[in-house]
């Protein structure tokens, strides 16, 4: 008999391609966790990992056994959810871990909506970049993320998550007044190929969004300064350091003193948002109401 909690360790040394990065995901010890892998192929009669130099990866039946695992843990989270329906699920804490922006655009807001409407469940917010959040929720280390969409992200239709999409907004070009092109109506991105430009670090989704609108423009970005916060990006661009691409949401409430916002001419770079759970976790009774909340919240 195959024991759940081995698969859960399976899947994560794939996500992770090292024991000791799974390990950690799992708040394990990478002895437990190897001992775990051992006692799976025991219990499958097969090999399942590889190990070398470079990591860890599955072998065909580990592969194989893998596909099995991500249906077998969202049958197990529906499980879940009924029983916690059942129980009636009325009172809980539901942990989001969103991108700062995402924390003010929608899951503030869902947590007032919740307040009224759920007050039984307590919400407990992380700030965490797309890219950290979904690992986060894969490893059970949060219940929801709300995330954005960028090259290398898992797809809508990944087995191990369910998505539901929150909102889409473009991407503003942010030059100093004293630019060239500060008087323009709308800035082509071609035209600041020559530009010093000012933007997020590689791994956060905005980098990879404002990267490939500049490689679409036929260029790419010189990034001489680097920041995540946004409001660190504008004072930059406001001391003439550079130009910037920023989501226009992150602009609200911003002093933009020295700089000038405007729309990108043509295709507009867009951020995608949405939210993520485990594959079955969705009708959970504590997370269902927190997935509303955080679709009413968008839609406003």
């Amino acid at each position: 008999m195959i024991e759940a909690r081995r698969l859960h360790i399976l899947r994560a040394v794939a996500d992770h391609r090292t024991v000791t990065a799974a390990a950690a995901a799992l708040y394990l010890t990478p002895s437990a966790v190897s001992q775990q892998l051992t006692a799976l192929e025991q219990e499958t009669g097969h090999r399942l990992v590889e190990r070398s130099a470079k990591g860890v990866r599955l072998t065909p039946a580990g592969e194989i056994l893998l596909s099995h695992t991500n249906a077998v843990l969202a049958q197990l989270e529906r499980a879940e959810a009924e029983l916690a329906a059942y129980g009636s699920g009325a009172a809980g804490t539901v942990t989001v871990a969103s991108f700062a922006t995402g924390i003010a655009q929608v899951v503030a807001p869902a947590v007032a909506r919740l307040a009224s409407s759920a007050p039984g469940i307590r919400i407990r917010v992380q700030d965490a970049e797309g890219d950290a959040s979904l690992p986060m929720v894969l490893d059970r280390q949060v219940d929801v993320a709300v995330a954005v969409e960028y090259r290398g992200a898992p797809s809508a239709d990944d087995p191990r998550l369910t998505h539901v999409p929150l909102y889409a907004e473009p991407f503003d070009a942010v030059v100093p007044v004293s630019h060239r092109l500060a008087d323009a109506t709308e800035i082509p991105l071609a035209d600041l190929a020559k530009d010093p430009w000012i933007g997020p670090y590689p791994g956060n989704p905005c980098h990879e969004v404002v990267v490939l609108a500049c490689e679409s423009a036929g260029f790419q970005p010189r990034l001489e300064h680097s920041s995540d916060d946004f409001r660190a990006v504008v004072a930059l661009a406001s001391a003439d350091a550079g130009v910037a691409l920023v989501p226009r949401s992150a602009l609200r409430g911003m002093d933009l003193t020295g700089v000038v916002v405007r729309p990108v001419d043509g295709l507009a770079p867009t951020r995608r948002v949405f939210a993520a759970v485990r594959r079955g976790a969705e009708e959970h009774p504590l997370i269902r109401p927190v997935l509303d909340a955080l679709d009413e919240a968008a839609r406003v």
